[in-house]
């Protein structure tokens, strides 16, 4: 992929273009570079995420940048009677997760593919709407949460799991700079390129954190938001309701 990363990923027009083009790369070796990128806490995010849905069984649930489906699947493992949507914008990523709702049998579960700053949907869709390493990757942030609040019901939940900023900034260096480090040598080994997986860092460069996201939030007309930070804020867990 031979862009100019940080000219891409700082413009809103052309970033949805370099992320199309990142995510059909990566697709076939997604579910592996997470496991390996977080040292296997990937999974406990994911996990402490649908705990926090505190779900009832019945609810209408999307999934956005559902990618290759963990957290649709977790959520669709907790329902008796409702639906979970996966929604991702990458059919590489669309493709094995269809694969495994058929090996799994998964009946109450769908996949469809779509952009989240247009969502396919009428308003007041979803009992509530997760993100997994969504919102980091939009053009733009605001507009996404418009989209997100008008397809929740009222008293609708949105919870969005992200790469955060911690506060400490020796901290956050070390940290900015292991996912340069690492970034580009599983890049170089998997992909031949170096420069694949630094996306991760020049985005977050940009991206506004888990405390600018709820202020975001707020701004959008969010009620109860806040968040939950894991690693001294390295992940953290946006959350917020639609008014009632």
């Amino acid at each position: 992929m031979k862009l100019n990363l940080r000219e891409y990923v700082s413009s809103k027009e052309k970033k949805q273009l370099y992320v199309n083009r990142l995510f059909e790369t990566i697709a076939p070796r997604y579910d592996l570079i997470t496991v390996v990128l977080s040292y296997g806490m990937d999974r406990g995010w994911k996990r402490r995420l649908v705990e926090m849905l505190a779900l009832k069984g019945d609810e209408a649930a999307l999934d956005l940048a559902c990618g290759t489906g963990d957290i649709a699947f977790a959520i669709a493992g907790r329902l008796s009677s409702g639906h979970v949507t996966g929604l991702d914008i990458t059919q590489g990523m669309l493709e094995i997760a269809e694969h495994k709702r058929r090996e799994r049998g998964s009946d109450n579960l769908s996949f469809h593919r779509a952009d989240i700053m247009r969502l396919p949907f009428a308003d007041s869709s979803f009992d509530c709407v997760t993100a997994g390493y969504g919102l980091r990757n939009v053009p733009d942030v605001s507009g996404a949460l418009r989209e997100i609040k008008r397809v929740l019901r009222p008293g609708g939940r949105f919870f969005s799991l992200d790469f955060g900023h911690p506060p400490n900034r020796a901290y956050r260096w070390l940290y900015l700079k292991y996912l340069t480090v690492a970034g580009s040598i599983v890049g170089l080994a998997l992909h031949g390129d170096p420069v694949t997986y630094r996306y991760i860092p020049e985005s977050l460069k940009l991206y506004p954190g888990q405390k600018g996201v709820r202020e975001m939030m707020d701004r959008e007309g969010f009620t109860e938001t806040g968040f939950e930070e894991f690693g001294g804020g390295i992940m953290a867990i946006n959350y917020g309701m639609r008014p009632r």
